[in-house]
C-alpha cells in the first residue's frame, strides 16, 4: 500500500486526504514539528504546503536521504518550491488520480532522464551581444519546463544585473565561490545568494556577477569550476554569460598568481555546450575568425553552436547570411550557423523596461530565433502568445 505523508494546514486538505484514501492509500497528517526521521521512514511521498515554516532545506535533505518523493499542495508561496527545485504546487482541488499520477512521473510538466547541464554563452570582443543571448536563451529554457539559472561569470563587464533590473549589492557568483573554496555550497546556499526573477517563460535563478571589475581575482579557475558543479544538482539548465578573452595572459611571470580571464576558462571547460555568438558586420566576423580557433583549443571535443547575431542586410550587402556562411565555411571551417534577425525597437523596449525581450515583445522575430536556438539545443519551447497578435503573457500585458 502506497503511504503518504500530508503536511498542509489548510482544511481544504482534508478533503484531498479523504479522496486519496477512497484510492486506497494510507494517509498520515503531521504537523511541521512532526516532520522527522522517524515519521518519514516508510513513507512514499509527503505531500507539503511550501512555506517558510514548513519547506526548509533540511526537510528536503531528510527526504532525500530517506527516498521521499515531495510534492507541494495548496496555494502558498510558488517560489520558494523553485527555489528548492520542486515543481509548482498542485491545488488542493486536484484529484486523487492525479496527484498519484504526478508522483509516479516525478516532477510534473519536467523532462524526465535528462541530466543538468551548463551552457556557456561566449563571444569575440565587441559586444556582440553574448549577455542579450544568454538571457533569452535561459527565458526559452525555463519556458520548455527545465529549471533553469543565469550566472554572470563575466569578469571584465559584467551587466546581467543591470539587463535584468538587479541591484548591484546582490551576494552573486563571487559569494558562491568563496562557499564553495569552502566546501558550503549546496541548493540551499546557492538559492539563498541568487536572486529569482520573473519572466514569460518562468522563474530564473540569477547569480549576479560582480560590481566592480576589479573585484575579478575572487573568480578564481578552482572556485568558478566548484560553483558551476553545483549548480548541476541545484537547476536542470546553467546558462553562463562569460568574457571574451580567452588566454592566460602573463600567468608565465608568477606561476601563483590568479589568471586574470580564469573565469571564462573554467565556464568554458565546465560547459557541455557552447554557444559562440558573433556580430554579424564585417569586423565582428574577422574578429570571430581570429578568436575560434583558440576556443577550439581550450574546449577540446565540446559541442558549439556559432550564432551571428544582429543579422541585417546593411553592412553584408542584401545576401547577409550567405556571406557569413561563405566566410565562415572558408575561412573557420564552420558549416552549421544560427542567424538571429536584428530588431533595435525590442532590444530598446527590454532595455527601458530592464526585462527579457520575450517579456515586452513575445512577437519579435529575435525571440523566435533564440527560441530555435533553444530547441537545437534539446529544449521544445512551448508558445509563449497563445495566438494573439500582441503576445498574451501577464509580464507582456503588464508592461503595455
Amino acid at each position: 500500500m502506497t503511504s503518504i505523508l500530508l503536511c498542509a494546514p489548510d482544511a481544504e486538505a482534508s478533503m484531498l486526504a479523504s479522496d486519496l484514501e477512497l484510492e486506497g492509500v494510507d494517509v498520515r497528517r503531521l504537523d511541521a514539528s512532526e516532520l522527522t526521521a522517524a515519521a518519514l521512514d516508510g513513507a512514499d511521498a509527503l505531500l507539503i504546503a511550501p512555506t517558510r515554516s514548513t519547506l526548509t532545506a533540511e526537510l528536503i535533505g531528510a527526504c532525500d536521504r530517506a527516498g521521499v518523493r515531495v510534492l507541494p499542495v495548496g496555494d502558498a508561496d510558488t517560489r520558494l518550491a523553485t527555489r528548492f527545485g520542486l515543481p509548482a504546487p498542485l491545488p488542493y482541488g486536484t484529484s486523487a488520480a492525479q496527484v498519484l499520477r504526478a508522483l509516479a512521473a516525478g516532477s510534473p510538466g519536467a523532462p524526465t532522464g535528462r541530466p543538468s547541464r551548463v551552457i556557456a554563452v561566449w563571444g569575440p570582443h565587441g559586444a556582440p551581444g553574448r549577455s542579450t543571448i544568454a538571457v533569452q536563451l535561459a527565458v526559452e529554457l525555463s519556458r520548455a519546463g527545465r529549471r533553469t539559472a543565469l550566472v554572470d561569470a563575466d569578469s571584465v563587464a559584467p551587466s546581467l544585473a543591470l539587463v535584468l533590473g538587479l541591484g548591484e549589492d546582490a551576494p552573486g557568483l563571487a559569494a558562491a565561490c568563496r562557499r564553495a573554496e569552502l566546501g558550503t555550497l549546496d541548493v540551499a546556499e546557492l538559492s539563498r545568494l541568487s536572486s529569482p526573477v520573473e519572466t514569460s517563460g518562468g522563474t530564473l535563478e540569477v547569480l549576479s556577477g560582480l560590481n566592480r571589475p576589479s573585484r575579478w581575482p575572487e573568480l578564481g579557475a578552482g572556485r568558478v569550476r566548484a560553483t558551476l558543479a553545483a549548480c548541476r544538482s541545484w537547476t536542470d539548465e546553467t546558462v553562463v554569460d562569460v568574457a571574451a578573452e580567452l588566454d592566460a595572459d602573463d600567468d608565465g611571470l608568477d606561476p601563483g598568481a590568479p589568471a586574470r580571464h580564469a573565469a571564462t576558462a573554467a565556464a568554458l571547460l565546465e560547459a557541455d555546450a557552447v554557444v559562440a555568438v558573433l556580430s554579424a558586420d564585417p569586423l565582428g566576423v574577422s574578429r570571430f575568425i581570429r578568436a575560434h580557433a583558440e576556443l577550439r583549443h581550450v574546449l577540446g571535443g565540446t559541442p558549439v553552436t556559432v550564432v551571428a547575431n544582429r543579422v541585417r542586410p546593411g553592412p553584408l550587402g542584401i545576401d547577409a547570411r550567405g556571406q557569413i556562411r561563405r566566410t565562415l565555411d572558408r575561412f573557420a571551417g564552420i558549416d552549421d550557423v544560427a542567424f538571429v534577425p536584428e530588431d533595435q525597437r525590442a532590444a530598446d523596449a527590454a532595455a527601458l523596461h530592464a526585462r527579457a525581450i520575450a517579456d515586452v515583445s513575445p512577437r519579435s522575430p529575435l525571440v523566435t530565433a533564440v527560441r530555435r536556438i533553444a530547441s537545437s539545443l534539446g529544449a521544445r519551447a512551448e508558445t509563449a502568445t497563445a495566438g494573439s497578435s500582441r503576445g498574451s503573457s501577464r509580464v507582456a500585458r503588464r508592461l503595455r
